[in-house]
C-alpha cells in the first residue's frame, strides 16, 4: 500500500475528479454552461490543490503520476490530452507532506516528507526514482510489522514556453527489491546495561571534576609563591 499526502501550490482548478478527468467535455455542455462551471475555473485559475489517499499496487516494477489533461490508452501508449486547456504552459509546483510505502512503525524516515519543488520553467517534468526495500519491524510485544523502506533520485526536466517537449507533472517510478534485507527489533534495555551507564556517567563526572580541582588548586598555588616573592602584578 502506497499512502501519499501532496499539495500542489499552483495546479489545476478543483475539484480534481471533475475537471482533472472531464475538462475536455465541460465547453461542450449546455448544463455546464448553465451550471457555471465555466466561470467556476476562470475564478479558480491560479489556485492549488491538496491530493491525499493510497494505492494498492503489485510487488512489481512500476510507476505513478500527477498530470494534468484527460488521460486514455493509444497503440498500447498512456496519454494525456491538454488541448482542451488551451494553455501554454502549466505550473507543477508542488509539496509532498508524507509517501510511505506500507504501514508506519517507529523510526522509519521517508526522503521525500517534507520535499518541495518550486517551478522554475513554464513547464516542467518532475521525476522521482525510488529503490524499494521490504522491512519487518518487531516491537518488544512481538508483535510483527511488514513495511518498506526506501530511497529517491529527482529528476526536472523543463521546457521553455511554446516548446512542451515533455508532459507536465509530477512522475514516480518505483521498484520493488526481492529480497527482505532490513529486519528491527525492539528491545528493552536492561537493568545490568542501565547500571553500567549510571556507574560510566558518575565516574565521569568525578575525574572532571578532579581535573578541574586539581587546575584551581595549583593555580591558586603558583599565584600564591609569586605573590610571595613579589612578582605577581
Amino acid at each position: 500500500i502506497i499512502y501519499y499526502d501532496f499539495k500542489f501550490i499552483y495546479c489545476l482548478p478543483r475539484p480534481l475528479t471533475v475537471y482533472l478527468l472531464r475538462f475536455s467535455y465541460l465547453i461542450k455542455t449546455k448544463q455546464c454552461k448553465r451550471e457555471g462551471f465555466l466561470q467556476m475555473i476562470k475564478d479558480e485559475d491560479g489556485e492549488g490543490c491538496n491530493i491525499y489517499g493510497f494505492l494498492d499496487v503489485n510487488k512489481v516494477a512500476g510507476n505513478f503520476h500527477f498530470a494534468p489533461g484527460k488521460s486514455f490508452q493509444q497503440s498500447n501508449v498512456h496519454v494525456h490530452d491538454l488541448l482542451a486547456f488551451q494553455k501554454d504552459s502549466f505550473n507543477i509546483s508542488h509539496t509532498i507532506n508524507r509517501l510511505a510505502f506500507g504501514d508506519y512503525f517507529p523510526g522509519v524516515v521517508n526522503p521525500l516528507d517534507g520535499v518541495e519543488w518550486i517551478q522554475q520553467t513554464p513547464n516542467a517534468m518532475y521525476q522521482y526514482f525510488l529503490k524499494v526495500v521490504p522491512t519487518v519491524f518487531t516491537d518488544v510485544n512481538g508483535h510483527a510489522i511488514q513495511s518498506n523502506q526506501f530511497s529517491v533520485t529527482e529528476h526536472v526536466k523543463g521546457s521553455e514556453l511554446g516548446r512542451l517537449q515533455t508532459l507536465p507533472g509530477a512522475f514516480f517510478f518505483y521498484d520493488l527489491s526481492p529480497i527482505k534485507v532490513c529486519n528491527f527489533t525492539e528491545t528493552h534495555v536492561s537493568f545490568l546495561h542501565f547500571l553500567t551507564n549510571v556507574c560510566a556517567i558518575v565516574g565521569g563526572v568525578f575525574t572532571v571534576s578532579g581535573i578541574i580541582d586539581s587546575f584551581v588548586y595549583h593555580g591558586q598555588k603558583a599565584i600564591k609563591k609569586k605573590m610571595e616573592i613579589g612578582k605577581f602584578s
